[in-house]
């Protein structure tokens, strides 16, 4: 796949593969429901043809729409889900602020310590040059050069492993000592209730079979109910023609 024509080579046109990936990672259907669903427009593509695809595209979708994603503020709630790979559970760390946007996420085959830091130090790493929503605008422009914004406040469960991920990143110097990390369940109902979107998507397809299929599945889930929440730039909440016509505009296809 190349940068200039990502779809060079593809038997079938770019605006077709489009609309099947997408179709996948905003909706609860199976490879064959798409399947059937094409041969209803007379497009005979196999299941198998629109999982490569997905495992192409969805990660390409996440990685052309990151500069145009809105920041999020400096109220972090974060937990993790439960996720089938080849028949074991692994665990999905995921971040959302407190108006619900998605911060970050993380697929780990382990839920410990080491994972946590993992998850918070790829979570600091999309603050980046990205200023929080707290920011007047005139302090966005002045805020221009590259600096990490770190969060307000972490809310976690009650999971043992969060304190000392925290502790040992505040001893590196990666958070500020005046970071505040509140364990209470209640708070975190929100990124809870978030989770459900994805238990939603991935059950047609009951379970993964490789940890980079779920991997690259997952960025495309996580990537659209981005898109589906608003918090794409210049593209509103429920605005469908909106999302469709950007995610069309970052490969450069007519709509």
């Amino acid at each position: 796949m190349t940068e200039q024509n990502p779809f060079k080579w593809r038997h079938f046109q770019a605006e077709i593969i489009l609309l099947c990936v997408r179709w996948y990672l905003q909706h609860a259907l199976s490879y064959r429901d798409l399947e059937e669903m094409m041969f209803e427009r007379d497009l005979h593509i196999d299941h198998t043809t629109i999982f490569r695809w997905v495992q192409q595209y969805a990660p390409e979708i996440e990685k052309r729409c990151r500069p145009h994603l809105k920041a999020c503020n400096d109220s972090w709630k974060v937990d993790e889900t439960y996720i089938k790979v080849k028949n074991i559970w692994m665990y999905l760390y995921r971040a959302v602020d407190s108006e619900g946007n998605t911060l970050e996420f993380l697929l780990s085959p382990t839920r410990d310590a080491e994972a946590a830091k993992r998850f918070f130090c790829k979570a600091l790493h999309v603050t980046m040059t990205s200023p929080p929503q707290t920011l007047s605008s005139k302090e966005r422009v002045a805020s221009a050069a590259p600096t990490m914004f770190v969060p307000r406040v972490i809310n976690v469960d009650k999971n043992a492993a969060y304190p000392k991920a925290i502790v040992d990143l505040k001893a590196a110097g990666v958070l500020p000592e005046q970071v505040e990390l509140r364990q209470v369940k209640y708070l975190n109902n929100l990124v809870e209730q978030d989770h459900r979107f994805i238990k939603r998507l991935t059950k047609p397809g009951m379970g993964f079979f490789s940890f980079e299929t779920a991997r690259r599945t997952l960025q495309g889930f996580e990537i659209m109910n981005m898109i589906r929440k608003g918090q794409v730039q210049g593209v509103a909440k429920g605005n469908i023609p909106g999302q469709v016509t950007f995610i069309a505009s970052l490969f450069g296809v007519a709509v």
